[in-house]
């Protein structure tokens, strides 16, 4: 498996406060498996496989009704904070200030100036 390159799309997520009606829904429409992810057990979040992939390429985050319903794609980059800066001199606002996960993968959560959210990330170190 080789490395995404920077600055593509490479991560999907689906916010919601029914997991179990989205794992459903899409898993029946697309034929996607989903695993609860180990990794962090802060959350409730569901990694998703679609059928043939060799690794997962998007999750479902249970809200818990603190926030609405979104679906939105995650780009990684080499520097979450400063493209945050960036993307913030051109118009953006941070919804979610550059964040580290437990196990070192950084993100961040983005209006672009037409209120469309997207995410960005660099991928936690391998060891």
């Amino acid at each position: 498996m080789s490395e995404p390159a920077y600055n593509t799309v490479d991560w999907f997520e689906i916010g919601t406060d029914d997991p179990e009606a989205a794992q459903r829904f899409y898993g029946e429409l697309f034929g996607w498996s989903f695993q609860k992810d180990e990794t962090d057990t802060t959350m409730d979040y569901r990694v998703i496989t679609a059928a043939g992939a060799d690794r997962p390429s998007g999750g479902i985050l249970n809200t818990g009704g603190k926030f609405p319903s979104y679906a939105t794609f995650y780009v990684v980059v080499e520097d979450v904070a400063a493209r945050v800066a960036k993307a913030e001199r051109l118009g953006a606002k941070a919804l979610l200030p550059p964040t580290t996960a437990p196990n070192g993968l950084v993100f961040a959560q983005l209006h672009d100036p037409a209120g469309n959210q997207i995410g960005i990330f660099t991928p936690a170190p391998t060891s």
